[in-house]
């Protein structure tokens, strides 16, 4: 059987939403992508989420055969961490959608935790195997990062979709040992599948062009680019910045999150003012993809602090617009980025490390163009073409295994 009928799942989150911005991030972008891909491949993809304040419209189409479906589940306006009391009624809309147009689809592919929940109903309701991707996990959440909280009913709930699932999709080999050590899941259903680059969109242009566009002529820039939350480790870029030597004014530009709303943007703009920053940080709030690429190309050096990134694909945007990358040794960061090559891997999350190495590129210019050069070489090689064929193997491999329905829909 050749699979052409694709059901994805991103519930609580919009894979056309303005990436950085509330819950919209990688995923969204990945989701989106491979979608697309799938879509000139010859596949019908139907992208399901919910319907919120920015998406109203029921159906949208982003290419020939790739449709996102807004879907009705619970208050427009709610928060992430309650929409779990609205899986049910995601299921709902989704089978309510397949249904009154009398489709039937060969499998689903779920993102994130709340989505495979829905995902594990819909698969054993219609018969039809189930490709689950995490991104992010509750419990590697909480050991990046001291502080960290996901309630238990997340930690059941990945469980449970990773026994169900036929197959499990993740980005770094770390990742597949990582979820096999810590929810006991067979590690020989999980396959890697590193995330790609729109290399169209994300490539190098003349930086004095693009920094008189944004506004930023005369000093050096660094970049960091995420949503609004602490794993994201903004902080520990301005304490970095703050203790360069030399009095250097570089520009710090941190791109996303929502500059008047998110509690995490007044305590990153409150910590600049007490490290006496506030004239040379400058907070973007979420910028459209394609301007986010002017961004990367006015940077000199791109930073990702992160405690814990699943992959870290803005890391991935910056070196194919051939800036050079430092990065915690973390998560997903480790696959792609070559220290002393690409750019460098911090050991420890904390502003020290972090400080030396921007101080290093910030002096060199010669070692920046070429670790830019080899950025962008080695981002030539992970295309979202290249992860749509993977995962398409994947869809191959299922469709020509025994199936066994899972667990009967709750």
């Amino acid at each position: 059987m050749h699979m052409r009928n694709i059901a994805m799942l991103t519930m609580h989150s919009c894979p056309i939403g303005q990436p950085g911005e509330g819950d919209v991030g990688g995923m969204n972008v990945y989701a989106a992508q491979v979608a697309r891909e799938l879509g000139k491949a010859g596949y019908r993809v139907d992208l399901y989420t919910r319907r919120d304040r920015a998406h109203p419209q029921p159906v949208v189409r982003i290419a020939p055969s790739v449709r996102v479906v807004h879907v009705d589940a619970g208050p427009i306006d709610e928060p992430k961490h309650g929409l779990a009391d609205y899986v049910h009624a995601f299921v709902q809309g989704v089978d309510e959608f397949r249904r009154e147009r009398q489709m039937s689809y060969d499998l689903v592919h779920s993102h994130y935790w709340l989505s495979g929940a829905a995902a594990r109903d819909l698969s054993a309701a219609w018969g039809v195997p189930h490709v689950a991707m995490f991104h992010t996990t509750a419990l590697t959440k909480m050991l990046a990062r001291v502080g960290e909280r996901e309630p238990e009913r997340r930690v059941d709930a990945e469980g449970e979709t990773m026994a169900d699932a036929n197959v499990i999709i993740v980005s770094t080999h770390e990742e597949r040992a990582a979820i096999s050590r810590l929810y006991g899941t067979d590690a020989a259903k999980i396959r890697v599948l590193p995330a790609g680059v729109d290399l169209a969109l994300f490539r190098p242009m003349d930086k004095d062009d693009a920094r008189r566009s944004l506004g930023l002529r005369g000093r050096n820039v660094v970049l960091s680019v995420g949503r609004a939350e602490p794993l994201k480790g903004f902080d520990i870029l301005l304490m970095s910045m703050a203790s360069l030597d030399g009095g250097s004014d570089a520009a710090v530009v941190i791109v996303g999150g929502d500059i008047e709303s998110d509690p995490e943007m007044a305590r990153l703009r409150a910590l600049s003012r007490t490290l006496g920053l506030e004239d040379r940080v400058v907070f973007t709030g979420a910028v459209p993809q394609n301007r986010l690429s002017l961004y990367y190309n006015a940077a000199d050096v791109f930073v990702l602090p992160s405690y814990y990134e699943s992959f870290g694909l803005v890391a991935l945007e910056a070196m194919a617009c051939g800036v050079p990358v430092i990065a915690a040794r973390v998560g997903g960061a480790r696959s792609f980025i070559k220290s002393g090559v690409t750019g460098y891997l911090i050991d420890r999350t904390c502003p020290e490390p972090f400080a030396q190495k921007i101080e290093v590129l910030l002096h060199n210019p010669a070692l920046r163009k070429g670790m830019g050069r080899a950025a962008r070489s080695h981002a030539e090689t992970m295309s979202w073409e290249k992860v749509a064929q993977g995962t398409m193997d994947v869809y191959d491999s299922v469709a020509s295994a025994p199936h066994t329905t899972p667990v009967a829909a709750r």
